[in-house]
């Protein structure tokens, strides 16, 4: 009998549905005092979620400042064939007239980081300032900022890395200073006498902390985020999210596990054979399921569960999308006091249970 994968995922009601901290808010308010000194916005989304990793807080925040979007991790969200570069050419389609480029998570994929600093470097002559040219980087929380910081900071002045990162969001809560990613470089004096050369005092970059939704609308969407790790894996149950990414993976291709066990629906089946394979046993020889739901869902993370999208690329999904943020578009306050509410019923619940 054929394998047949689910088509729907079922409903999760009881879902957390924010994760806005307390430095999401003071890192948004610095941003906003910082606009009038910013020459540039680099908003940063995670490829493999184009539409979910999109805030609407920016949208506002923002308005009125020129930006460039840049999609991170673009390598973890598919290859070079035909399907993969049509996906590309919608998102561009998405953000025009604005800049949209895609960034690999790869050091080795080093052409993708060269296209942003050609780009970079291009507007900062375009806007040539003896002061030099200050840029400010935004996104969800884990987005891949501070990679990218690093990365534009190794290529185009050859320096070390200068920002914190890590798995799980939260590693920067503060918004940094300017740091140098294009030197003050001469150029031929092409104009003649009194032509502008280089880009005037160089550019710098200021590094923010990641900045959540105040509430996900969609029990769906709060699950890309989480298997995205712009929520700590702590948030939702393991074994949940690995189920989600196993709804996922079936779709794309269920012989991406082959090794660990034939294709199923069943989540727990996959973990127990993962257990038995890796070894992850707790005391007694029970089998750990926690621990290989963590270690499943890093595998996709890391590229080595299959490489595709978590979210549909058609101009339908984007529409709809808009249409969310349109219906569901509570302020912080609201999200604070659904959370509240959250909680009160889970101390309940675990009252109920002694």
């Amino acid at each position: 009998m054929s394998f047949i994968p689910r088509t729907v995922f079922p409903a999760q009601t009881s879902l957390p549905r924010s994760y806005f901290l307390g430095h999401h808010k003071s890192g948004l308010q610095k941003m906003k005092s910082l606009l009038s000194t910013i020459d540039l916005v680099i908003e940063c989304r995670d490829y493999r979620i184009p539409l979910t990793s999109r805030n609407p807080l920016f949208e506002k925040s923002l308005e009125g400042k020129e930006r460039v979007i840049v999609y991170t991790k673009r390598d973890l969200g598919g290859g070079k064939e035909v399907a993969d570069r049509e996906n590309e050419d919608i998102v561009r389609g998405w953000h025009y007239p604005t800049p949209t480029l895609f960034t690999s998570s790869l050091e080795k994929e080093k052409g993708s980081v060269g296209r942003l600093l050609d780009f970079l470097r291009e507007h900062a002559r375009g806007q040539w300032k003896l002061v030099g040219h200050r840029l400010l980087v935004v996104g969800m929380p884990n987005v891949g900022k501070s990679t990218l910081l690093n990365n534009l900071r190794a290529m185009g002045v050859r320096k070390g890395k200068v920002a914190q990162t890590g798995a799980q969001p939260g590693v920067t809560r503060k918004v940094g200073s300017g740091v140098k990613i294009i030197n003050s470089e001469d150029e031929d004096d092409v104009g003649g006498v009194g032509a502008r050369k280089g880009v005037g005092g160089g550019v710098y970059l200021l590094d923010t902390p990641g900045v959540f939704i105040p509430y996900v609308p969609d029990a769906e969407a709060m699950m890309k985020l989480a298997l995205c790790g712009s929520v700590k894996d702590t948030v939702i149950p393991p074994v949940m999210l690995a189920d989600y990414l196993l709804y996922h993976v079936n779709r794309v291709d269920p012989t991406l596990y082959k090794e660990y066990c034939e294709p199923t629906n069943d989540i727990v089946q996959l973990l127990e054979a993962i257990a038995r394979k890796t070894g992850r046993l707790v005391k007694g020889g029970a089998l750990d399921t926690q621990a290989c739901a963590l270690w499943m869902i890093q595998r996709w993370r890391t590229g080595h569960l299959g490489r595709f999208l978590l979210d549909d690329v058609t101009e339908e999904a984007l529409e709809k999308a808009k249409l969310e943020e349109q219906e569901v578009a509570p302020s912080i306050s609201q999200a604070r006091k659904v959370e509240r509410q959250r909680r009160s019923e889970r101390e309940r619940a675990k009252g109920a249970m002694k």
